[in-house]
């Protein structure tokens, strides 16, 4: 095998049954694409062994350039999931810092393993935003793959962290949830927000995207009309707090509850920095989502069945739910206490059957009475039956 540099392009040239075949790779001549275009020359050979015919070419382009017009096309995508749309762009902003000017041909396994360590070591990210982002790599070179810009998806052979590793839920304790309203109130926008998704349990975007027509103060309602699901399309009973805050913000001719003062005629998209500066200021760590997961906890430990939690969250399915629901140890405790409770009394009539059994029986005669009105004494007539003579014609 051998490559040649042609005006700073690898070059492959081999003889293959007495012929010379030669070649562009289409990488640029450099140290870091050497064992790139080693593999393309290798697999050209293997195919014409094989009797195939050669690989197509690619496009080679810089990650940064084809970056933009994924971004471009992924924003059409997710045009109906526009919060989508937001994680992936976040993801690509340090996908640009880490992979810059490579050519997005040459991204192998071992590029992706060295962003994995750079995500984590230098900025400490959690294993779902590592998640996020190598999500967002696979869905763009999906997108390369049909472009022509690279022939491999290898995400798919590094590992991602599981659901179960990824999961970041916190259920917000009566401490942390003082602390952070108190000095939430100071943004009515964060207060409200905050506080009508610990009352009601909606997503953060579905109180954003709120219009004043959904509520319906008189019968205490709130109709979500748009979700990611026919089940997150649904209607909720208001609590008292949720009404006193949905109707301060009832007047005024915006149509939306939580309207921007930036974009007039549209409303807020999200307010995590707002909400990032408040926990910052608390010494508190959690997410505006983990109001979510605080209301789900408590209305299991309230005793609410997973169906009807489920109905009310906006899931299709209780498998879903149960993520959400942690008990608390002294919830668990209080549960064993009750369970003890239960237990005694179901196994104390076996210790006490024979005392209920006299007890019955002396006083049955008194409890039938109170029953059944008195009648005169049945007098029993032991004398033999006589057989019964059919009827003629019967």
């Amino acid at each position: 095998m051998a490559l040649r540099n042609r005006g700073n392009i690898f070059q492959y040239r081999f003889m293959f049954a007495g012929k010379e075949c030669s070649g562009r790779t289409g990488l640029a001549a450099t140290k870091q694409n050497a064992s790139e275009a080693l593999r393309i020359e290798a697999e050209l050979r293997k195919a014409l062994l094989e009797g195939r015919k050669p690989f197509r070419r690619i496009l080679v382009r810089q990650f940064n350039d084809v970056a933009k017009e994924f971004l471009e096309w992924a924003k059409a995508e997710y045009r109906a999931h526009p919060n989508s749309f937001r994680q992936v762009a976040g993801s690509f902003a340090s996908l640009k810092g880490f992979l810059g000017d490579e050519p997005e041909s040459v991204i192998r396994e071992g590029r992706i393993e060295a962003y994995k360590t750079w995500r984590v070591n230098h900025y400490k990210v959690r294993a779902i935003t590592l998640r996020d982002d190598l999500h967002a790599l696979s869905k763009f070179l999906g997108f390369a793959i049909k472009q022509r810009w690279t022939r491999e998806n290898p995400v798919r052979t590094v590992d991602i962290p599981s659901d179960a590793d990824a999961l970041r839920i916190h259920v917000i304790n009566d401490e942390e949830a003082k602390v952070y309203f108190a000095r939430a109130s100071k943004n009515h926008n964060l207060y409200d927000l905050a506080r009508i998704m610990l009352n009601q349990g909606m997503r953060p975007e579905e109180v954003l995207a709120l219009r004043k027509g959904d509520v319906d103060l008189e019968n205490g309602k709130l109709h979500v009309r748009h979700g990611k699901s026919k089940a997150a399309r649904r209607t909720l009973d208001l609590t008292a707090e949720t009404k006193v805050l949905l109707g301060r913000r009832m007047s005024g001719r915006s149509p939306w509850i939580l309207p921007s003062r930036r974009k007039p005629g549209e409303h807020l998209s999200h307010l995590n920095g707002a909400h990032e500066s408040v926990c910052e200021k608390c010494n508190v760590e959690f997410v505006l989502y983990d109001f979510r997961h605080t209301f789900a906890t408590y209305m299991a430990e309230a005793g609410v069945d997973l169906e009807t939690l489920a109905a009310i969250l906006g899931h299709n399915s209780i498998r879903v739910v149960q993520r959400y629901v942690h008990p608390t140890a002294e919830h668990e405790r209080q549960a064993m206490v009750a369970y003890e409770v239960e237990l005694q009394e179901r196994e104390a009539p076996a210790h006490q059957s024979e005392a209920r059994i006299q007890w019955v029986t002396r006083h049955s005669e008194k409890i039938l009475s109170g029953v059944f009105p008195t009648l005169s004494p049945i007098r029993a007539d032991f004398r033999p039956f006589r057989p019964i003579e059919h009827e003629p014609g019967i």
